[in-house]
């Protein structure tokens, strides 16, 4: 029998899951899968570590039953195994919360207090938490956090040009993505050996930039919130405040209806009129569409020049997230425009990078450039393993003391 370890990785329509067995200190894949489209259709899928499918079903359920549903799945399915703990990934840890934490009541109030920072991710991403401390107190569960990552990141970067009074109540840069950004730095000296200047695009729905110095976070996109940086999905990016002032003022627009367009209305959404699927605009003959396209790449392309002006240099690119790794018209454009850094693509590496990790950089390029498959929820199981083996030092001093 083995200890087996659940990773969830809830978004806002879906649950992602892991799991893994923690045997003699080592974590060893079982199967993934997700709930999609929850509050619609519910559509369940799970797969072994090897591709075959486990389940493709329709669970018709309320939000809040999903995360029970989805344990008793797991726990009907894991032989002689034990589930011992669940990690979860929460967008947003604020100052307190930088390395992984056991989710009490307490720790889960406290988090609830941050949801206004990440609105629509806060609450989602601890609702699987809440639901199964409530059923299963005795579990142990463990938050892992996007912002974590990025405390390393100091002054000037991390600063906003306001008063110091708000800096020091904790109105400055967080960072979101963490988690996935972790799993990149985790592999650049593999992938790029010796490169110690590199920039992270986790590009998606939510899509961010990370300038990495030896693999620690230095700058990134995404600010205050995860609206800033990038044009997203259905998120603006960097915007000018006097624009929120203006439609507040002007446009006579309440706060919720300003946080609603932001978030929900702006972005290739509200630019193209037409979708917030980069994948249908990139296929479209809109010039709206094309409109949107130009955008996302002219602005990913800008603050990736950015970044590398943080690290003073740049070694390394490294593409992930869902437009990351499946959308190689897009990778190409984003370094045409980085040409003159020293970014350049073999054309039919990155055409052929499929899905899993790939090198897609021109031999003679100063740059290295390469695609690695995101994976979040290897990196909650690694933090929660962490925990695991911290509690059994624990345990095992105990006696002594």
């Amino acid at each position: 029998m083995a200890d087996a370890i659940l990773a969830i990785n809830a978004g806002s329509s879906s649950i992602k899951f892991a799991l893994y067995r923690h045997r003699d200190g080592d974590l060893q894949p079982v199967g993934r899968g997700a709930i999609e489209d929850i509050g619609a259709t519910g559509r369940f899928h799970a797969a072994s570590q090897t591709g075959e499918s486990l389940a493709d079903e329709t669970w018709d359920a309320d939000d809040g039953d999903m995360p029970l549903r989805l344990l008793g799945w797991i726990e009907a399915h894991l032989g002689s195994d034990r589930l011992v703990a669940v990690g979860h990934r929460i967008v947003h840890g604020g100052t307190g919360f930088t390395a992984p934490v056991r989710l009490t009541r307490d720790t889960l109030a406290a988090l609830a207090t941050l949801t206004p920072l990440a609105p629509l991710h806060q609450k989602r991403s601890l609702g699987p938490a809440v639901a199964l401390a409530a059923s299963r107190p005795d579990l142990l569960q463990v938050g892992c956090f996007d912002t974590a990552f990025h405390a390393t990141i100091g002054a000037p970067a991390n600063r906003y040009g306001l008063p110091r009074a708000l800096h020091d109540e904790g109105i400055r840069k967080f960072g979101f993505h963490g988690l996935s950004y972790q799993h990149v730095a985790g592999r650049l000296s593999d992938l790029m050996p010796g490169r110690r200047k590199v920039v992270a695009a986790h590009l998606g729905s939510g899509a961010s930039l990370c300038a990495l110095l030896d693999g620690r976070s230095v700058d990134t996109t995404m600010g205050f919130s995860a609206l800033d940086g990038l044009v997203m999905a259905t998120r603006c990016g960097s915007l000018d405040p006097g624009i929120v002032l203006y439609l507040l003022q002007e446009k006579s627009m309440s706060v919720g209806e300003v946080e609603t367009l932001l978030y929900r209305q702006s972005g290739l959404e509200g630019v193209s009129g037409l979708s917030s699927d980069l994948r249908r605009l990139v296929e479209s003959r809109d010039p709206h569409a094309g409109e949107a396209v130009d955008l996302f790449v002219f602005r990913a392309a800008r603050e990736i020049a950015a970044l590398a002006a943080t690290l003073q240099g740049l070694d390394g690119l490294v593409f992930t997230g869902g437009v990351g790794e499946h959308l190689p018209c897009i990778r190409a454009r984003i370094a045409d425009r980085l040409g003159w850094l020293g970014v350049r693509l073999n054309t039919d590496a990155n055409a052929a990078a499929g899905a899993g990790t790939a090198d897609i950089a021109d031999p003679s390029a100063a740059v290295a450039c390469c695609v690695v498959p995101a994976d979040e929820e290897l990196v909650v199981a690694q933090q929660v393993r962490m925990v695991l083996n911290e509690a059994q030092s624990e345990h095992a001093v105990s006696p002594s003391r």
